[in-house]
């Protein structure tokens, strides 16, 4: 099969002139080829004539003709053979599994549920352990915090099933390094579960909120089926650990204890193998870990605010004349700016015909995220424009905790968006020209902020450190000359952003255990492994394959004793 690259056509082309062109490019009758599948479609914008760009996998009646063609564009970078992205699993557990111990797996977010689906494929049989609720009674109590300002604190936009990514814009696109297709396996996971069969060639695909619900049940659906077990409302409180460190042998986990959301029931569970699978949120979980001497560390991360403009405004900048096109859909952005005063600047989780929405999971603090339907049809864009961070910049009280200071950051600015915001969680909002002329907003525009349960104008110099302000209100000008009205004077900032990423990492070893406990597997976003759905997902079955081949090292070993 080969591979073609850089086929461009006229937006409105008719759909048989991708093959007519596929013959013209390899100079060969179109009846010689059996098929053609877009691998990727995106578009050129850089020019007023918009054009759509095609990669495509083509297979030709006559195999030795395919050979024959590579031969003759040998060095042309736009046709090549195809690459073979069928997943292979790293070790084969058939017939093993029934008598092997089951794997536990903490957290049912993107990554922790591929991890749980991979280990359930391969007979493992995991057990899911997830603080929140199934996702629709976790849907209904996120739509409680949005319409009455009720929070629950085990069941909102950070904890429950299917993670923090249900309640985003479902984007399924990284820039991680993948030699081993794994993201293309986990897109056709999805497109198997319910997910439109588009995700698979355009350039940035998402599913939306109400998609990922069905899908996400599916594929719980699955990892049942195949003899996983998936307990909600089960919090991890503490490790049952054996050793203590010291000399040759390191430390071994044992197993976990649990408490149940619900009555506050405590259980131990053994297991010897524990994928540590916690979204970026899990504070009192980092903090649990710490206190066990589980290594962690700071992390740089970023902070900022939520951005909404008109979607026509963003379509028009993007698109120019062929705004509204029925193949362009809401259009997106991407911005970086490097302040003057060494900050960078940057658009974050875009979310093209969105809205913005309260993502707090603890009481009495706002943070705020974007989210989209698949249709993205609502009026304004959003994203967050936010400012890195680093260790440097944490507050270093209390002493000995500086593993943990990143997270005494974001509870401040959080519980400072809460007292700005005028209590229950509403969010502190400003005019963009009022926040560039460093005065409060008293009144709102044209632009109506989409953030719910409610908006208080105001000033939101009081909420982040300075250097962050100046850095933003430098920023929006600079992106103000790419997209033409980004600093439009009535676009409307909400604070806070702050949970774009872990502040944590815990390190792992090339075995993807942690490095001071053996059997502990830290995985995906909350370990600083993934930013992402996707990426979540690929760290998710990389980690159980990492399992799987240790239960299968020690099965072989128990089999073949010294």
């Amino acid at each position: 099969m080969l591979r073609l690259s850089e086929l461009k056509l006229a937006l409105d082309h008719p759909p048989e002139a991708l093959l007519a062109l596929i013959a013209r490019t390899l100079d060969i009758a179109p009846g010689a080829i059996v098929s053609h599948t877009v691998y990727k479609r995106s578009f050129d914008a850089r020019k007023a004539d918009l054009r759509a760009v095609y990669i495509v996998d083509v297979q030709l009646t006559d195999a030795a003709r395919e050979e024959a063609l590579l031969a003759t564009h040998q060095g042309n970078a736009h046709i090549q053979a195809a690459p073979d992205m069928r997943y292979r699993a790293p070790v084969q557990l058939a017939g093993l599994a029934a008598g092997l111990p089951r794997p536990v797996v903490v957290g049912f977010g993107p990554c922790g549920m591929f991890a749980a689906l991979l280990l359930a494929r391969m007979g493992l049989r995991p057990i899911v352990l997830e603080r929140g609720k199934a996702v629709r009674e976790r849907t209904q109590d996120t739509w409680g915090l949005w319409r009455q300002g009720v929070l629950e604190p085990e069941s909102n936009v950070q904890f429950g099933e299917g993670g923090a990514g249900t309640f985003s814009d479902g984007k399924l696109y990284s820039q991680i390094r993948d030699p081993r297709f794994l993201g293309r396996m986990v897109m056709e996971t999805f497109v198997q579960a319910g997910a439109p069969e588009e995700i698979l060639y355009v350039a940035h695909p998402h599913i939306g909120t109400f998609k990922l619900v069905k899908v996400v049940e599916n594929l719980r659906a699955e990892i049942l089926a195949l003899g996983g077990e998936i307990r909600f409302s089960q919090r991890v409180t503490d490790l049952l650990v054996e050793g203590d460190g010291t000399g040759a042998t390191p430390r071994q986990l044992r197993g976990v204890i649990t408490r149940a959301v619900q009555g506050g029931a405590t259980t131990e569970l053994r297991a010897d193998h524990v994928v540590l699978a916690l979204g970026h949120s899990a504070r009192d979980t980092f903090e649990m870990l710490h206190a066990r001497g589980v290594h962690i560390q700071a992390k740089p991360f970023s902070i900022g605010l939520r951005i909404e403009h008109p979607q026509s405004l963003i379509d028009r900048a993007r698109w120019g004349r062929h705004a509204g096109h029925r193949l362009l859909g809401a259009a997106d952005y991407r911005l970086v700016h490097h302040a003057g005063n060494g900050r960078s600047v940057y658009s974050f989780c875009m979310c093209p015909g969105g809205t913005v929405v309260a993502a707090t999971s603890e009481p009495m603090r706002v943070v705020t995220n974007g989210m989209s339907q698949y249709s993205r049809s609502e009026r304004n864009a959003n994203a967050a424009i936010v400012v890195g961070i680093d260790p440097r910049d944490f507050p270093g009280d209390p002493p000995g905790d500086a593993a943990l200071a990143g997270i005494a950051l974001q509870r401040a600015l959080e519980s400072r968006a809460y007292e700005l915001g005028g209590g229950n969680y509403r969010a502190p909002v400003q005019r963009v020209d009022d926040f560039i002329a460093g005065r409060p907003s008293n009144a709102l525009g044209e632009v109506l902020p989409s953030y719910r349960p409610g908006v208080t104008p105001g000033d939101l110099r009081a909420l982040l450190p300075a250097y962050a302000t100046e850095a933003i209100r430098e920023a929006l000008g600079a992106f103000a000359q790419k997209i033409n009205g980004f600093d439009r004077p009535d676009a409307v900032l909400t604070g806070v952003e702050t949970r774009t990423s872990s502040p944590i990492r815990i390190p792992r070893g090339d075995d993807f255990q942690s490095l001071n406990l053996r059997g502990l597997y830290p995985a995906g976003e909350g370990a600083a492994y993934a930013g992402g759905i996707l990426s979540a997902s690929v760290d998710g079955i990389k980690v159980a394959e990492a399992v799987a081949q240790s239960i299968a090292r020690e099965a072989e070993r128990a089999r073949t004793p010294d």
